[in-house]
C-alpha cells in the first residue's frame, strides 16, 4: 500500500512540475511576442494553455483517486491538498499569460508606444517565481517559497510604476489612451498572475509546516 502511494505521490508531483514548466513557458512566450513583436511567438503562448488546462484535470482527477482510495495522512494529505489548491491558481496563471499574449497580438498591429522595459522586468519576475515554485516543490524548500513571496513585492511595486507612467502618457498626449489602456490590462495581467503564484507559495508553506501562512 504504502509503495502504490509513493508511486502515486511522484507522478502527483512530476506532472505538477510539467504543468509549472508549461506555464513559464507560455510567460515566456507571451512576454517574447509583447516585447518583440513576434506574432508566432504569441499564438504559441495561447496555444500552450489549452495543454495546461488538459493537465490540470488530469492530476486532479488523479489526486482526488489517490486521497478516496489510499487514505493519506499528515503530510501525504497536506500535499495533496496543496497540489488541489494550487492547481486553480496555476491553471489561472496560465490564463492571464494567455491574456498577456492575446494583447500582444494586437499591439503588433502598430509602432510600440515604448520601450517596454517595465513590463520586461515583470515578466523576468514571474519567469523567476515560477523556477522557485518548482524548486519549493520538488525539493520542499521553504526558502524557495519565501522567496516567491518576497518577488511578488517586486511585481507589486513595478505595476504600480508603469501604472503611473502609462498614466502620464494619456494626459499629456490623448492619442496614446487607447495603447496605454491595453498596456495597462498587459501589466494587470502580470500582477495578477504573480498573485496566483503568491497563493500557492502560501499553501507550500502550509504542506511543509503545517501552518497556513508564511
Amino acid at each position: 500500500m504504502r509503495k502504490t502511494l509513493e508511486s502515486e505521490l511522484t507522478k502527483i508531483t512530476d506532472d505538477f512540475l510539467q504543468m509549472t514548466s508549461l506555464v513559464r513557458e507560455q510567460v515566456q512566450l507571451a512576454s517574447e511576442g509583447l516585447l518583440k513583436q513576434d506574432v508566432e511567438k504569441a499564438q504559441e503562448a495561447i496555444t500552450t494553455d489549452k495543454r495546461v488546462d488538459e493537465l490540470e484535470l488530469e492530476i486532479e482527477n488523479t489526486v482526488l483517486s489517490v486521497i478516496a482510495l489510499q487514505q493519506p495522512v499528515a503530510g501525504d494529505l497536506r500535499f495533496l491538498a496543496t497540489v488541489l489548491k494550487a492547481l486553480t491558481d496555476l491553471e489561472r496563471a496560465g490564463d492571464y499569460a494567455a491574456h498577456v499574449a492575446e494583447d500582444a497580438l494586437a499591439l503588433a498591429q502598430e509602432a510600440p508606444l515604448k520601450k517596454y522595459i517595465i513590463l520586461g522586468e515583470m515578466a523576468e519576475r514571474l519567469e523567476r517565481m515560477l523556477d522557485l515554485l518548482a524548486k519549493a516543490i520538488a525539493e520542499r524548500d521553504l526558502q524557495a517559497a519565501q522567496e516567491i513571496l518576497e518577488t511578488d513585492n517586486d511585481v507589486d511595486d513595478l505595476f504600480e510604476q508603469i501604472t503611473r507612467e502609462l498614466l502620464t502618457y494619456m494626459i499629456e498626449d490623448p492619442r496614446t489612451i487607447s495603447k496605454s489602456l491595453t498596456l495597462m490590462r498587459v501589466a494587470r495581467s502580470y500582477e495578477r498572475l504573480g498573485d496566483h503564484l503568491e497563493n500557492i507559495a502560501e499553501r507550500v508553506f502550509y504542506w511543509l509546516t503545517g501552518k497556513l501562512d508564511g
